[in-house]
């Protein structure tokens, strides 16, 4: 039967001190030195008859304890009465480390096997990750980093280079890497960068993104194939327009000379020769604007930028257009100026300021309005950096929100039909995006329907402005 803890110790340290105390009663007829031999040997056997069975009781709840620990069990029987503790005082806490080693027995289960399925899962990726700590060391990669990697010797050993433990400084040795993942763990944000010299000839989008425990996870997926076929793409439409325009070009001439110098002609070939020179007109802007682009999107357009006042750059834009201000009989107004200096390339901002408002002439007219209205204007804002921003305003019909996310890819048209009539090519906001782009501006567009359109792009102010001559 299972006796009280208190009973037990009571009892036995009661028996102890009274054999102690007979020894003791019957001490001035002994010796001194053997009563207390006596006496000691006697607390040191008691004291061992409690070590003993408090050992005993405790050495069940000690090995389920242990069961909880080893993973290699696949359940836990609970405690038995042979098991059973000696002691009423331990029957509780018995029962609970038999109840809650199966749960966690099945909690360690289940996260081994979400391990397993979630490295599975990785190494079927075709993108290469890997996982570092704070340090920079490697904790973990998938196999497709594992095979990314040259399998050739690796300090005297063959295999793959990227192996847990290791500096992933002396894994890779390609700098925009390295520099995504040290950003990603000095600054605890995501990095993005691509990286061209992992492997010899393949290009790598590169993100890395911090853990919450420390250290980041960085993502290489290779496009290299989607490169390619974007470079065939530009290359082919580069070299499709620069030979059309020698056609293009003695279209356009010889129905001019035609139309110009040739009286015989009736009136029906007059108009046919109308809507050929119109259309030859309209392909040979396209494919301006189509070589424009590519120069553009492959970065071989030379950019000079210098130091340049804003409002300069608004009053050249203007005067540059007036002669489509005539043609179209529009209104073209001069708001807010600054005579902040900025960054950027005098032509390619006229350039981008001539289409945004060639733009607003042609599509900002309203209902019942007999002309375009648009106001250009530059205006400085400080926050959160100083910049220039531009806006050409205009008071049409506006566009609809669902376009407004759209109207800079190319060849995108709100109203197609509007725009074929007009001679628009559906380039002229690709062009400008890519030209604010590369200069370190923004562009977007804000709209209302029936009450007019506002194009704002940005660019950085001048560090280094140079001598204002007017000033």
């Amino acid at each position: 039967m299972n006796r009280s803890l208190f009973f037990n110790l009571f009892y036995r340290v009661a028996l102890g001190l009274a054999l102690f105390a007979g020894v003791v009663a019957y001490g001035p007829r002994l010796r001194g030195l053997i009563a207390c031999a006596v006496g000691l040997i006697l607390s040191a056997a008691v004291t061992w008859w409690i070590v003993h069975s408090l050992r005993a009781a405790i050495s069940p709840l000690e090995q389920s304890a242990m069961k909880i620990l080893a993973p290699a069990l696949d359940t836990l029987e609970p405690v038995d009465n042979a098991q059973r503790p000696a002691y009423r005082d331990f029957d509780k806490l018995a029962h609970a480390v038999a109840a809650a080693s199966s749960d966690v027995q099945e909690t360690l289960r289940a996260s081994s096997e979400s391990r397993h399925d979630l490295e599975a899962l990785l190494d079927s990726m075709q993108d290469a990750v890997v996982a570092v700590d704070s340090a920079g060391r490697i904790l973990w990669t998938n196999q497709r980093m594992q095979r990314l990697m040259p399998s050739a010797s690796y300090n005297g050993s063959a295999g793959s280079p990227v192996r847990v433990g290791h500096a992933l400084v002396q894994t890779i040795r390609d700098p925009d890497v390295l520099q995504v993942v040290q950003s990603t763990l000095d600054n605890k944000t995501a990095f993005y960068r691509r990286a061209t010299s992992v492997l010899p000839g393949s290009i790598f989008e590169v993100n890395a993104s911090p853990m919450p425990g420390g250290g980041a996870v960085a993502v290489l997926h290779d496009i290299t194939r989607i490169e390619q076929v974007e470079r065939t793409q530009k290359d082919f439409v580069a070299n499709v327009s620069h030979e059309l325009r020698t056609p293009l070009t003695s279209i356009t001439g010889y129905v001019e000379t035609l139309l110009d110098h040739e009286e015989s002609l009736s009136e029906n070939a007059r108009s046919f020769l109308s809507t050929i020179l119109k259309n030859a007109l309209r392909m040979n802007r396209l494919t301006e604007d189509l070589l424009v682009m590519a120069r553009v999107e492959s970065a071989e357009q030379a950019l000079s930028p210098t130091p340049i006042r804003a409002d300069t750059l608004v009053r050249d834009a203007v005067l540059s257009m007036s002669g489509l201000i005539q043609e179209n009989e529009a209104v073209l107004e001069v708001g807010e100026l600054t005579r902040r200096q900025v960054f950027a390339d005098h032509d390619a901002i006229l350039q981008v300021l001539g289409n945004l408002i060639e733009n607003a002439i042609k599509y900002g007219q309203a209902r019942n309005a007999t002309h375009s209205r648009v106001i250009v204007s530059a205006r400085e804002i400080a926050a959160p950096f100083e910049l220039v921003e531009f806006s050409v305003r205009d008071f049409g019909q506006g566009i609809a929100s669902e376009h407004l996310t759209r109207i800079f890819e190319r060849f995108y048209r709100v109203d197609k039909a509007r725009s074929r009539e007009s001679g628009g090519t559906g380039l002229g906001l690709a062009i400008a995006h890519h030209t604010v782009q590369m200069q370190g501006g923004t562009i977007r567009a804000e709209s209302d329907l029936n009450a007019g359109s506002n194009f704002i792009f940005t660019l950085p102010v001048a560090q280094y402005p140079i001598a204002d001559e007017e000033s």
